[in-house]
């Protein structure tokens, strides 16, 4: 089962399941998963090939579906679930294909549909880090050739201690593909699911509305003014309360 990092709380609401996005980790929706953890216990996991979790042969999205159904069966009783990015993709993915026990799903920019970009680009920069020399995640990130403001979000992964990365880079590269796409489902889910995205990010399109309607009937929609793609960490105060009010309407 995944690595699941738990955040006690009042258990006379269901409880939430936060699963993160790609080349992320549990501990990176720490802060937001202890606040909401004020009224329901929360509980944020490592994807496959990420963090603490187990390394696998694949990253497809129906095991990653599989992944999470697992830990929702783990917890027991209704459950909210929180997707982002890689993770609210394999959020849809259970909620169409393994609904049991899901009450209500968020899903945090990203929409049911392939894009065109690739995240290589990372893997390669990570891959590029001599780790021999890294004493400190600052050593890492001034060897990272990427953004600026993608290299702290990076080195969260590094295990200074074992000087190695808390990713499977090899897996995440054979599976790119699958990754940045999304597959075919058959079914749906008719519970209600709120789609929140960054105002600023091109993720979540008008065009994509038909293809998230088939699959969820009862969507909404909402949007984070001056937030990004990582709108969690850009906003994360409009962002908790974004999903505090979803979750308790």
């Amino acid at each position: 089962m995944l690595n699941i990092l738990q955040y006690e709380g009042p258990s006379d609401r269901p409880p939430l399941l936060i699963a993160h996005g790609l080349f992320g980790s549990a501990r990176n929706w720490g802060v937001i998963a202890k606040r909401l953890s004020d009224q329901r216990a929360v509980y944020a996991v490592d994807m496959r090939n990420h963090g603490a979790s187990g390394w696998f042969d694949t990253q497809s999205y129906a095991d990653m579906a599989e992944d999470l159904a697992e830990v929702v069966n783990h917890i027991g009783g209704e459950v909210d679930v929180l997707g982002h990015s890689m993770g609210g993709k394999a959020a849809m993915v259970m909620a169409a294909t393994k609904p049991l026990n899901l009450r209500r799903l968020i899903i945090a920019d990203i929409a049911p549909v392939g894009y065109g970009h690739s995240q290589m680009g990372p893997i390669e920069a990570m891959r590029g880090v001599d780790l021999s020399i890294v004493e400190r995640r600052s050593d890492a990130a001034e060897q990272l050739d990427v953004e600026d403001e993608l290299k702290p979000f990076l080195t969260q992964s590094l295990d200074l201690k074992e000087k190695k990365w808390r990713l499977n880079l090899d897996v995440l590269a054979a599976e790119m593909v699958k990754i940045i796409g999304f597959p075919k489902v058959n079914g749906s889910f008719e519970g209600p699911v709120l789609f929140l995205t960054g105002a600023t990010s091109d993720y979540v399109l008008p065009e994509h509305r038909p293809e998230i309607k088939s699959l969820f009937p009862n969507a909404k929609f909402a949007k984070i003014p001056g937030a990004g793609h990582w709108l969690h960490a850009d906003k994360p105060r409009e962002f908790e309360a974004a999903v505090r009010v979803f979750l308790e309407s």
